[in-house]
Order: C-alpha cells, then sequence, then structure tokens
C-alpha cells in the first residue's frame, strides 16, 4: 500500500501541519561543514598537489597529474559521434529549445538624457569564465549540462569550464556528448568540494571561474556556500519539490505519475496534490496503487511520499492558490481545464505547468524553459537560473556641466549631512565650475 497524507483545509490544525510537512532544514550540521571546510582550504592552498590528492582519495582517481583529469575536446566530439543517433537527435533537439528560450532572456543595454543633459545608462556584459557542476559517476544527467552551459553561451561567456566526478573512472558518454552539443570548452574529471574549490579559486591547471553554478550533493551545496563571495554561485538547492493543483478532471493516472516523477529523485523529494474533489484525491491513490510496483525506483517513490508527499483537499480552486503561494514549490502544475484563470493568482513559484498535457518532466528535459529552480519556499524571493545570471550590469552616468552643477548642489548637502566632508568639497568644485568645459 503507498502510505501518504491526507490533509484538507477544513482541519483546524491545517497550515500548522502543512508548515511541518513542508518545512526543510538545510543546515547541513557541524561535522559536514569542518570536512567541507578541510577540503576547501585544501584546494585554495594546496592548488594542484591538494587537488590531485582529494580526487585521489573521494574519486579513486588513479591520474598522476591534475592535467590527466582533463579531457581532450577530441574525446567530446567522439562520444557525440558514437551515441546512438536518436540519443544524439534527443540531446540536440533540447540544447536548440533550451538555447531559443535563453536569447529571449538577454538583458540589453539602455541609456537616457535628463533635462539638464545629463546621460545615464546601463551596460550589459557576460561573465569572463563561468565553472558548470554536473552530478557524476553511476549516473548521468546530460539534461543538467545542456540546462547550465547553453545558457551561459546564449549570454556571450568566453568560456565554461565543466567538473564530472568519475569515481573509479566510470564516466557517462551522454555526459560528454551533452557539453559538446552545448558547448563547453574544458571538462574536468573531479567532483564534490574540491571541485568546487578547485573552480573558485583556482589552481595550477584548473581555470578559476567568476560563477559555479550546478547541482550537486550536501559537500557540493556545502562548498558553494562557503565560496560565495569568492564567486557567484546560482543557489543552495534543496530537494527537488512538485505542487499540483488539479480540478479533478485530468486522469488520475497522469497525476499519479507526475508526482511520482518527482518522487523519484530521492527520499526527501516532495510531491504533493491539491484538489476541492475529495473523490479525485482517492482515484489518484488509488491509480498510485495500481503503478507504483512497475517503476524501476519504486522503493525510493514509497519512501518519498511517506516522509513528505501529501494529497490535500481544499474547498475550492482559489483555496489551492492560497495553498501554492505558502508552499512557493520548485515546480507547480496546474493540472486545470482553464489554468489561464488560475496563472495570475500565483505569487510564489520556480516553474508553472499549464494544463493537463503540460507534464513538468518535460520541462526537466527539453521544452526549453530552465530546470534549475528555487527550492524550499526560496521561490518567494528567487528565479530560475537564466541568461541573467551570466550577465551582469554597470551603471553609466556622463554629466553635462549644468548637470553637475545641479546635482553638486544637493549632493554636497547630503554630503554635510553624513559629515563627509571630502565628498561634499569633491561636489562643490562642480557647482564652481560651472559653465566651465567638460
Amino acid at each position: 500500500m503507498v502510505e501518504i497524507q491526507r490533509l484538507s483545509t477544513t482541519q483546524p490544525d491545517f497550515w500548522d501541519s502543512l508548515e511541518a510537512l513542508t518545512g526543510w532544514e538545510s543546515h547541513p550540521g557541524a561535522e559536514l561543514e569542518r570536512r567541507v571546510a578541510e577540503v576547501v582550504d585544501g584546494v585554495r592552498s594546496g592548488g594542484d598537489a591538494a587537488l590531485l590528492d582529494y580526487a585521489r582519495r573521494f574519486d579513486a582517481s588513479e591520474a598522476q597529474t591534475v592535467a590527466e583529469l582533463e579531457i581532450p575536446a577530441e574525446r567530446l566530439a567522439a562520444a557525440h559521434r558514437e551515441v546512438a543517433p536518436e540519443v544524439r537527435e534527443a540531446l540536440e533537439h533540447a540544447a536548440e529549445r533550451i538555447r531559443a528560450y535563453a536569447e529571449r532572456q538577454r538583458l540589453e543595454p539602455w541609456e537616457y538624457e535628463d533635462a539638464d543633459g545629463n546621460r545615464l545608462g546601463q551596460k550589459v556584459t557576460a561573465l569572463d569564465r563561468v565553472g558548470v557542476y554536473v552530478p557524476g559517476g553511476k549516473a548521468a544527467y546530460p539534461s543538467s549540462v545542456l540546462m547550465n552551459a547553453v545558457p551561459a553561451r546564449a549570454a556571450g561567456v568566453a568560456e565554461v569550464v565543466m567538473a564530472v566526478p568519475a569515481p573509479g573512472g566510470e564516466l557517462s558518454p551522454l555526459v560528454l556528448a551533452a557539453a559538446h552539443v552545448a558547448g563547453v570548452d574544458r571538462v574536468f574529471t573531479v567532483g564534490g568540494a574540491q571541485a568546487v574549490a578547485a573552480l573558485a579559486y583556482g589552481t595550477e591547471t584548473v581555470p578559476a571561474v567568476d560563477k559555479v553554478v550546478g547541482p550537486g550533493n550536501a559537500y557540493v551545496a556545502e562548498a558553494k556556500r562557503r565560496v560565495y563571495g569568492a564567486v557567484g554561485i546560482d543557489m543552495i538547492a534543496g530537494p527537488s519539490e512538485v505542487l499540483i493543483i488539479s480540478d479533478g478532471q485530468a486522469d488520475p493516472e497522469w497525476v499519479a505519475m507526475d508526482l511520482f516523477s518527482q518522487a523519484e529523485h530521492d527520499e526527501q523529494a516532495q510531491a504533493l496534490l491539491v484538489c476541492p474533489d475529495f473523490v479525485f484525491l482517492d482515484q489518484v491513490q488509488a491509480a498510485m496503487e495500481r503503478l507504483l510496483s512497475e517503476l524501476d525506483r519504486s522503493e525510493i517513490i514509497r519512501a518519498s511520499l511517506a516522509a513528505r508527499g501529501a494529497l490535500i483537499c481544499v474547498r475550492d480552486l482559489a483555496e489551492a492558490q492560497d495553498v501554492a503561494n505558502h508552499v512557493a514549490p520548485e515546480h507547480l502544475e496546474l493540472s486545470v481545464a482553464e489554468p489561464e484563470r488560475l496563472v495570475d493568482g500565483i505569487r510564489h513559484a520556480g516553474a508553472i505547468f499549464l494544463g493537463h498535457y503540460t507534464a513538468e518532466a518535460l520541462g526537466d528535459y527539453c521544452a526549453g524553459p530552465n530546470h534549475t529552480l528555487p527550492t524550499s519556499r526560496t521561490a518567494r524571493f528567487a528565479s530560475p537560473l537564466g541568461v541573467y545570471d551570466f550577465q551582469k550590469r554597470s551603471t553609466t552616468l556622463r554629466c553635462s556641466p549644468q548637470g553637475a552643477a545641479a546635482l553638486g548642489r544637493s549632493a554636497g548637502l547630503l554630503a554635510r549631512g553624513e559629515g563627509l566632508t571630502a565628498h561634499a568639497r569633491s561636489a562643490d568644485y562642480r557647482v564652481q565650475g560651472e559653465g566651465g568645459g567638460e
């Protein structure tokens, strides 16, 4: 039997119960922090020698130099040629759709002139070099390669460096093929906190990057937290989440499988179904019973649903929106006949999937929008990974003589109010110089 919690907004303690169910403690613990700090500091101070030592200890690498951990471009191209034609076509199809979506996100420079002839603007430039972390070993995540590297390239990043662990020498040809398709420049077979540290600080062989992006385990997440400030990071991600709002008109098996598709990530993943029709909730639970045994990761799904899943009965779809906004899910499916009527009322969600045919799984791989999304309620203030994460903005200002004089009077008064007399006198000079040359 599939064990999953049943909640109803008519329960007096509903919101407390929902808070307890969806809460996630992201603190890694003192011991993990200590171990990650040791690795990060070791790579920062020890460079190649430390990185090679950690690669041998944690990834069972037999490399004699860090240079041996780098995969040549020819091997990436060979992997691309050697994967099955239909898989190669799927990779290229996904990359093209991700690229097309990303290109529409580019920030553009702008400028305007005020009444005093001052010109104000914004300059947009791409980051110079980005590091992409991709989980590796027996697991194969080519989609992570595409979702992180393709937007970086669309932003105009000059160099993309990828780190992917290859424990015991195991490395997915699919991941290498995806790196080729995405235009990754350099690939190093190193993982964990040591990979993040190498990308953040650089070693004699691994170049330092400006930003580290990509998913990973608790050690990778803590390493990203630790190096933030020396480099940018995308986010500190928690377990994967989906919340489905249903009007009770979908096929229960479709909805059950959509819930499973998140629950199969790991035992801490969260799958929630919100619906005003309690009979439909029963139908979905019955569909779960029928379908679960057919899946390879059924035990992981079972554990995830028991620990953090729920079927939630609400009074109406408006109340379902309230639940969704409170949870602020990573993925939100509006599995209803007229999703456009609900979407305007959604304030907090990483990605929104509209209608019965729009499975979240399509977004994970090839639809176009990015699958790197805010989790653990951070969708209240964070956004999906996009081109804008690989661009930075600089403000520009050019003052005319009369504009500098007008601004100088206000600036001088404000500076003296703060006790900063050098600021004030610097502004005063421009007032006194009114009518002079630029």
